[in-house]
């Protein structure tokens, strides 16, 4: 069904902007945990239609909220379908659409024993230091919320345990900054600041790249949490920001996303 609707949203789009190069210069503000792969995608973009495409990558709600404020990006893809819906509910472009999905994982430090198996009991543990992105600010931290609640079904107590433990470590507007050039995530566990961080597993691999020996441990069924990502346009951009938006979900643009451990959701069968 999102295969289908997707298909006639790019046919519609591929019918109304079928245009040339431009050298307009576009606008694309991302989720944070896009930054590798969607910067691929622009590249590959820019090459084809000679655009040039500037980017701001950040947490989805903070960037959501720049947007409410005056910013005035073309294009908008958000780690959630929440804020481009939102957006979308204040006139400021439509339609929504899925053009990506992620998971959440569990990236721990090496000397922990943690399995999915264990996943939950080790979560709960007084001794380890729980780490997540910031609620509302980051749709990251939302989805770790979520896998909280989905905790408290299968033991009570834990929704309040986990949710007062959990240090709120990236995505806000005082975490700590990064230094320039390191992955966000694996700077936070190489500090120790976390025993298990909870994050999309697209994340954990990149954070697995700079601190090779932390573990990604995959969330068990009963306790997943799937991301869905939206992309949205804004009213009155140039034609050709809806051409950025239907390269994002092109064949050639999923493939990209998919090689960054992306869900496509929009790649022909």
């Amino acid at each position: 069904m999102i295969r289908k609707r997707v298909a006639t949203l790019v046919a519609s789009l591929s019918v109304m902007y079928s245009l040339p190069a431009h050298s307009d210069v576009l606008t694309l503000y991302a989720a944070g945990s896009l930054k590798a792969a969607m910067s691929d995608v622009v590249s590959a973009y820019e090459k084809e239609y000679k655009t040039v495409v500037n980017t701001k990558f950040g947490p989805s709600g903070l960037l959501r909220k720049a947007i409410e404020k005056g910013a005035q990006p073309d294009v908008f893809a958000s780690a959630n379908m929440a804020h481009p819906r939102k957006l979308a509910s204040q006139q400021w472009g439509s339609p929504v659409v899925m053009f990506a999905g992620n998971q959440l994982c569990a990236l721990a430090q090496p000397e922990l024993n943690l399995t999915s198996d264990n996943l939950l009991r080790t979560l709960l543990d007084d001794n380890v230091k729980v780490g997540t992105s910031t609620p509302k600010a980051d749709p990251s931290g939302d989805y770790a919320w979520r896998l909280f609640e989905k905790a408290e079904q299968i033991k009570s107590g834990s929704f309040e345990m986990l949710s007062f433990k959990a240090l709120q470590l990236t995505g806000g507007t005082d975490s700590a900054k990064v230094p320039k050039g390191l992955n966000q995530y694996g700077w936070v566990m190489s500090e120790k600041k976390a025993d298990v961080f909870l994050t999309y597993c697209t994340n954990a691999v990149l954070a697995k790249k700079q601190v090779k020996d932390l573990q990604i441990i995959s969330v068990p069924t009963e306790l997943s949490v799937g991301a869905d990502y939206g992309l949205i346009v804004r009213d009155g951009a140039p034609k050709h920001a809806s051409q950025l938006a239907m390269y994002i979900l092109s064949s050639a643009g999923q493939i990209i996303l998919q090689s960054y451990g992306f869900k496509a959701v929009a790649v022909p069968k």
